[in-house]
């Protein structure tokens, strides 16, 4: 299990040098990740990438729960009302269910690609006064020795406290 530790950094030679400890500290670089402004050069950052600056995830999820639930009453209506002859009751409730639940995921999640990340939202007026976002998922038995490492070697770093779910995709 991971956890996402959060800092906003002030500028962007601090937030190489967080890069670099955080690698010499045997932190995958997929597992961290910048943000800025846009427009800020993020050379020697790995940029966070839609699935953390959007909205995305979370209207997958919204999207996949609605859409299950108005495809489970779409078989419902199946059984009751039959195109056809034949077609068996449950696979009716299961398939439109599942047709259902991927529609709705893949119609939210194109409208929350759109969308700022909602779990962002705290960090959205640092970043937008010219400062960096540092998101980085840490094993859950390493969060407090990193939180003291962090803090020991960067005390200009703003530490954001940890987020307890972090999502599957990013």
């Amino acid at each position: 299990m991971r956890r996402r530790l959060y800092y906003v950094m002030p500028d962007l030679p601090s937030a190489r040098r967080m890069m670099d400890d955080l690698l010499l500290a045997r932190i995958e670089e997929r597992h961290i990740h910048f943000l800025a402004k846009r427009g800020t050069s993020m050379d020697g950052l790995h940029e966070a990438n839609v699935l953390q600056k959007s909205d995305i995830v979370h209207g997958a999820q919204l999207g996949t729960a609605m859409g299950a639930v108005l495809g489970c009453i779409a078989g419902t209506l199946l059984i009751w009302f039959p195109p056809m002859e034949g077609l068996p009751q449950v696979f009716a409730v299961l398939l439109a269910t599942a047709a259902g639940a991927a529609f709705g995921a893949w119609t939210s999640s194109l409208a929350a690609a759109s969308i700022p990340n909602s779990r962002l939202k705290r960090f959205a007026s640092a970043i937008d006064e010219g400062k960096i976002l540092l998101m980085v998922d840490v094993p859950e038995h390493r969060v407090e020795q990193l939180n003291a490492l962090l803090s020991r070697i960067h005390p200009e770093a703003a530490d954001n406290g940890v987020e307890p779910n972090i999502p599957a995709f990013p």
